[in-house]
């Protein structure tokens, strides 16, 4: 464990129903973004934390401090405390597949992280442990509560642009993560991060697999170190890429990436641009529709206020009152595949198919 590791276990009650002792595996960035989410809950009470490092240990004991939490170094004193109910995980990529099956294993509800697993073999493991397993499964995809998205992409599968053709997607930052930050001693080993489109990418993908209602059957693509070459020293992953995927029907994906887009320069960012028959939207995160011919922009959902942690909440209202998760076992693999599918299509610069990763959905 690196970075993000750290336990946090929590009891959170809705109305009228009992709290659920949780324990959160994970206090980087992430992890501490997901301790808050936690603790914003009514009647939440964090009852421990781990981390193998001291600061992160501290930070996070000091942030739940008026819940007056115990602290651990060793997840597994979590995973076989039978008082746990719920899990969270958090942790670098190629550690979540690892506790997921361990929680899943115990009996645990289980909140995983993106991506589920940085392998189609991790993935396949946490794929098999949560339909064995029966208890809620919910994967880190958060864009899925995403209420503006979720209102845009309901409109397209309703037919508002026709049949759908192709997609432009890109994920476009201003530069690299930086190389002394917490993530820095495992995010550039693409054994341990998958790299960004594992990493990061995944988010944008599963927005593509969501509009289209279905996982690729094949890509192709390039990748490469253009920029920071050997920066920081044993660098591993790309800092670019380009990729194509093919869909059942015939819908493209076409997507982009880079870490040195320069600041202010337009057409940065993330962008989901969907094509259709009927027109096109530009999904991420103007949600307008553009028809073909005549006819003016229409906005299809509204710029709104976010409800906050609605992930979190989703999770736990899982767990209390048997609702649907927004994002579940099988969206979490088609995602985590779909970047893992790209991948190796750059690393290999050939086409590879969805069925040579060897994951049975």
């Amino acid at each position: 464990m690196d970075r993000r590791s750290f336990l946090v276990t929590t009891g959170v009650a809705f109305a009228q129903a009992p709290s659920t002792p949780t324990a959160v595996i994970g206090v980087g960035n992430r992890g501490t973004y997901l301790l808050e989410s936690v603790l914003a809950q009514p009647n939440a009470k964090v009852v421990a934390l781990c981390d193998n490092k001291p600061d992160r240990l501290d930070k996070a004991a000091t942030k739940a401090g008026a819940h007056s939490p115990k602290t651990t170094t060793d997840w597994r004193r979590i995973i076989e405390n039978r008082d746990v109910e719920a899990v969270y995980i958090a942790t670098p990529p190629h550690l979540h597949a690892e506790m997921a099956v361990a929680a899943l294993g115990a009996g645990k509800h289980v909140y995983c992280e993106k991506p589920i697993g940085v392998t189609p073999a991790q993935v396949a493991a946490v794929v098999a442990a949560a339909r064995n397993a029966k208890r809620v499964f919910v994967a880190g995809q958060q864009l899925r509560s995403h209420s503006q998205l979720s209102e845009a992409v309901a409109k397209i599968h309703d037919g508002l642009i026709g049949d759908i053709l192709a997609i432009k997607a890109q994920r476009h930052a201003t530069g690299d993560l930086p190389y002394d930050s917490t993530s820095g001693d495992w995010y550039y080993d693409v054994t341990k991060s998958g790299g960004y489109l594992i990493e990061q990418s995944v988010h944008n993908l599963d927005v593509c697999n969501w509009v289209l209602g279905q996982r690729p059957v094949r890509a192709n693509g390039f990748g490469a170190i253009r920029l920071h070459k050997n920066e920081p020293p044993g660098r591993t992953i790309f800092d670019c890429g380009t990729m194509s995927f093919e869909y059942p029907g015939g819908a493209q994906v076409s997507f982009t990436q880079n870490v040195f887009h320069p600041r202010g320069m337009p057409h940065g960012g993330q962008n989901v641009l969907v094509y259709g028959s009927k027109g096109a939207v530009d999904l991420m995160y103007a949600c307008t529709f553009y028809p073909l011919g005549a006819g003016e922009p229409v906005e299809i959902a509204a710029k709104r206020q976010e409800p906050a942690h609605a992930h979190t909440v989703a999770f736990f209202e899982a767990i209390q009152k048997g609702k649907a998760v927004p994002a579940d076992v099988k969206v979490g693999a088609e995602a985590a595949l779909t970047a893992i599918l790209g991948h190796e299509a750059m690393a290999k610069g050939n086409t590879v198919t969805w069925n040579s990763l060897g994951v049975n959905l």
